[in-house]
C-alpha cells in the first residue's frame, strides 16, 4: 500500500506559519521514522512526502530527507508560482527525481480567484513541460476556479488533495454546492482525488464514520481508476489514529478496488 499524503516537518526550520503551540500534540518535530512507526504496522510500504511550509527551502528540506529514504516515493514542493523566474526555478527542482509535484497553499490565500491570474500562466506551463503534478490545496469555494483552470490548462496533471475540504457533517446547501462542484471536475476533467483529510474537517471527537457518506460519494464519483488513499499523517492526529483511518477508509472500498486506491491509482497520478 501506498500513503499518497504525509508530512514531516522540523520546528526549528521556522517556516511553517500555521503550525502553533495551539495546535497540541502535532506542534512537534515529526520524522520519517515516526511516520514508518506507524504506517509500516498498517502494511503500507511507501509514501508521498507533502509539503506544510510555503517556502523552497523547506522543499529541499523535504527532498533532502526523501533521497536517503527508498519509502518516500515522491515530493509534492512549494514554488513561488509568481516569481518572474519560477520557470527556471521549476525545471531547476523537477531535475531532483523525487520531485513529483508542486503544490501553492491555495486554503490559506484569501481571493479565491487567485490561481486563475495570467501571470501564473508561464509556471503553470512549466510544470507541464517537467511533468509535474498540481496538487491543489482548495476549499468547496475554489471548485469552479479549479474547473476554468483545467480548461485552460489541459496538460495539467490535477490531484485534488482532502476531497476538496468539505464541511463534515455540514448542511444541505454545503452538500449541494461540493458534489456539483466535484461532479463537474469528474466529469470534464481528468483530475484526481485524494481520498484524505476528511476526518479533520469534522468536529473535534467526532468518530471514523462521520466521514463515510463524504469518502464513499467521491469514490462514486471519481472511480477507483482516479482516487488515491492518503493519511495526512500527522495532522490525522487532530482527529484520531492513523490505523482507525486506513481501516475505515479500506472497508468503505470494494474489494476488487483496493488495488488501485491504496496503490495502482498513486502510481499513475505520480508517475511512480
Amino acid at each position: 500500500m501506498i500513503d499518497a499524503h504525509f508530512h514531516i516537518w522540523r520546528l526549528a526550520r521556522g517556516d511553517y506559519g500555521w503550525l502553533t503551540p495551539a495546535l497540541g500534540t502535532i506542534h512537534r518535530d515529526v520524522r520519517l521514522d515516526d511516520w514508518r512507526a506507524v504506517s509500516r504496522p498498517c502494511g503500507v510500504r511507501g509514501g508521498v512526502l507533502v509539503q506544510a511550509a510555503p517556502t523552497e527551502a523547506e522543499t529541499a528540506f523535504l527532498l533532502d530527507q526523501a533521497e536517503q529514504a527508498d519509502d518516500v516515493l515522491a515530493v509534492v514542493g512549494w514554488v513561488d508560482l509568481l516569481a518572474s523566474d519560477a520557470p527556471a526555478r521549476i525545471e531547476a527542482l523537477a531535475r531532483r527525481p523525487k520531485l513529483r509535484g508542486l503544490r501553492p497553499m491555495l486554503q490559506d490565500i484569501a481571493d479565491p480567484d487567485w490561481i486563475l491570474q495570467p501571470a501564473l500562466a508561464p509556471a503553470l506551463q512549466a510544470m507541464v513541460a517537467c511533468g509535474l503534478v498540481f496538487d491543489a490545496l482548495v476549499k468547496p469555494v475554489h471548485l469552479p476556479r479549479l474547473l476554468r483552470l483545467a480548461a485552460r490548462h489541459p496538460d495539467l496533471r490535477i490531484v485534488i488533495d482532502h476531497g476538496a475540504k468539505p464541511a463534515i457533517p455540514g448542511d444541505a446547501a454545503g452538500w449541494a454546492a461540493w458534489t456539483e462542484g466535484m461532479q463537474a471536475l469528474a466529469r470534464e476533467t481528468g483530475a484526481f482525488c485524494k481520498i484524505s483529510g476528511l476526518w479533520t474537517e469534522a468536529k473535534p471527537g467526532a468518530p471514523v464514520e462521520v466521514v463515510q457518506r463524504h469518502a464513499g460519494w467521491l469514490l462514486a464519483c471519481f472511480g477507483a481508476g482516479r482516487c488515491v488513499w492518503g493519511s495526512d499523517w500527522p495532522v490525522l492526529e487532530l482527529a484520531g489514529g492513523y490505523q482507525d483511518w486506513l481501516a475505515a477508509a479500506r472497508d468503505g472500498v470494494e474489494l476488487e478496488d483496493r488495488g488501485a486506491v491504496f496503490e495502482a491509482t498513486a502510481r499513475m497520478a505520480y508517475g511512480l
